[in-house]
């Protein structure tokens, strides 16, 4: 068993002592936030990281500052893959491919949250697009680089309690665009997924989970204005409890290195998690836990086969 964390945990803290060297992960979204604080405790504990961003340059600045973390024998390197354009995720996924090196953890950090209405270069909702599709197809064609044991860690988000998936109108087409609701489609999606991902390759010995990091003030809310996160504090929380408090960012990250390199596999596959725990599913209006319909395994395979269709590509794996 792992020792208990909680909320508070930083990545330090869930890392001291965890000798990752000779181990390699990929962390997609290094250019801000999360994907830098991910990235500096994984080189600090001795793995090696590729990161993917859209933009080079503003990745490079945003890291050079967690550089002087990598130790002897490992390294860092970032590669572009723009997930809100499919030819620019299936281009970074083939360079990957073809230099045939594994990978020990899969991280899908990167993402965007509550933008205005607009598409993707392939014409998806900006966010159902960005933060479920561009991972779909980019971790699937990955698939084959990742070790057994292995694991994948999506990063979802607590606002999946504001929607389930739409099966029936993804992109908004007959509904009135909410850029809240739409976020939360995007992260039952991502919940979703790592329960499709966990049923398909359990049997490789790759496992996959979601998770909240909490909620941190990182440059993903860029469109969030203050009467908005006031909005988002409000609703977040239950009458008569604690109002939500923002993590730091090292606290936000804490639950990712958690999964990836701390947790016991089979206790996390196919599960939500949040504060370095499991999540409970939550049948109250309590502050936490998953919604049970984000862990529907019918939804799962329906999302699945829905996001092969809208992507116009199949991933099989052996169940």
């Amino acid at each position: 068993m792992s020792p208990a964390f909680s909320a508070s945990s930083t990545t330090d803290d869930v890392l001291e002592g965890v000798d990752l060297t000779g181990q390699r992960f990929l962390v997609t979204g290094v250019s801000a936030g999360l994907g830098v604080e991910t990235t500096r405790t994984l080189l600090a504990h001795g793995a090696s990281v590729v990161g993917t961003a859209r933009d080079l340059v503003k990745a490079d600045r945003a890291l050079e500052p967690v550089r002087e973390f990598i130790q002897p024998g490992a390294s860092l390197e970032v590669i572009e893959v723009d997930l809100a354009s499919l030819a620019s995720v299936r281009r970074g996924a083939d360079q990957l491919l073809e230099r045939g090196d594994a990978f020990d953890v899969v991280i899908a950090n990167a993402g965007v949250m509550a933008c205005p209405y607009g598409t993707t270069k392939d014409g998806f909702e900006t966010q159902f697009g960005t933060n479920h599709l561009g991972h779909f197809v980019f971790v699937n064609r990955i698939v084959p680089l990742i070790k057994s044991p292995g694991r994948i860690v999506l990063l979802s988000s607590a606002a999946h309690r504001r929607s389930d998936v739409s099966l029936e109108d993804p992109g908004f087409a007959t509904t009135a665009y909410d850029p809240w609701m739409a976020y939360g489609r995007s992260k039952t999606a991502n919940v979703l997924f790592g329960v499709a991902l966990d049923s398909r390759l359990n049997e490789k010995g790759i496992r996959a989970t979601a998770l909240h990091p909490g909620g941190i003030q990182t440059e993903l809310g860029r469109h969030v204005t203050p009467e908005l996160i006031a909005t988002m504090r409000a609703a977040a929380t239950p009458a008569g409890a604690p109002q939500m408090q923002f993590k730091t960012v090292p606290q936000g990250a804490a639950t990712t290195v958690w999964a990836a390199c701390v947790a016991e596999p089979d206790a996390i596959g196919g599960r939500f998690l949040e504060d370095c725990n499991v999540a409970s599913i939550n049948e109250t209006d309590s502050l936490g836990g998953v919604e049970a319909y984000a862990l529907s395994p019918d939804t799962a395979d329906a999302l699945w086969t829905l996001s092969e269709q809208m992507v116009d590509e199949t991933f099989a794996f052996n169940r």
